[in-house]
């Protein structure tokens, strides 16, 4: 099965699945391929017998988010013309993915360490269960790259609530594993590969002694008892949102400092003279 995959190490045991994001050069980012193979791989689980998921990165990252190169790319598929639809796809993507993997009838546990970001934020929080590392940081970096979280902002929002949200979003500033602990992000926090290991091991025992359709049929009506979301009208909605900030100044400037390890023009420290 792993042949199949570009971006994705694969390893099935009995009804177990256990997926690694595996671009440790860029820190697991994620681009387009990654999105359409674990949107293949996370179709169908159920029917192939798969009970839970482990999803988990390479290299000590789990995921830095978006593969800006994927977004400079499809500024070049624009063109002239300036349009909006290669960003909107990009990005709409993405969003697919985070709904596909939040109701998906398996419970998925994520394994985080390392970058946590914006995407793999994202991933985070459509996981059931989240087991993080003590040198795990989460962050939404998007606003400081002139950028929006389109399609993370509402899983972020049920997840943690609007207060944390608005922090996080808005400021760009990291949360400890702790301290996503503390606020719901996460259930909990290790500070080694070995309690890790026991960890995971505790939490696959008492999944797999849970009737499986008991489980798939439970996450569906806990999802369902949440206020009702028209996911995807808000969903395009905000992709087309993504697409008008890349095509504008801020992202322009914000990529560029990005792919030249600067700080864009607008960013200033305190104390700094306006």
């Amino acid at each position: 099965m792993t042949d199949m995959y570009h971006t994705l190490k694969i390893e099935q045991s009995g009804p177990v699945l256990e997926i690694t994001l595996n671009r440790p050069e860029v820190r697991n980012a994620m681009n387009l391929t990654m999105v359409e193979e674990l949107r293949t791989l996370f179709a169908g689980t159920v029917e192939r017998g798969v009970r839970v998921v482990i999803l988990r990165g390479a290299g000590g990252h789990f995921c830095a988010g978006g593969d800006v190169q994927d977004m400079m790319q499809a500024r070049m598929q624009a063109g002239q013309d300036s349009s909006p639809e290669p960003y909107v796809r990009l990005n709409r993507a993405f969003g697919k993915l985070l709904q596909e993997v939040e109701v998906v009838g398996c419970v998925v546990i994520a394994i985080l360490e390392g970058a946590v970001l914006g995407g793999g934020f994202g991933l985070a929080c459509v996981s059931d269960v989240a087991i993080a590392m003590n040198n795990a940081q989460f962050r939404l970096p998007e606003t400081g790259l002139g950028l929006i979280p389109a399609q993370i902002a509402p899983f972020v929002l049920k997840r943690i609530g609007l207060t944390a949200t608005r922090k996080l979003a808005l400021t760009g500033m990291a949360l400890s594993a702790e301290r996503a602990e503390a606020i719901g992000l996460i259930h909990t926090v290790v500070s080694s590969a070995e309690e890790l290991g026991q960890a995971l091991e505790t939490v696959l025992e008492h999944c797999l002694r849970c009737a499986p359709q008991a489980n798939q049929v439970t996450k569906d009506l806990l999802h369902r008892c949440m206020p009702p979301q028209n996911y995807e009208l808000l969903l395009d909605e905000a992709a087309r949102s993504f697409a008008a900030a890349v095509q504008g100044n801020e992202a322009m400037e914000g990529t560029m400092a990005f792919m030249q390890k600067r700080l864009p023009a607008w960013a200033r420290t305190q104390g700094e003279k306006t």
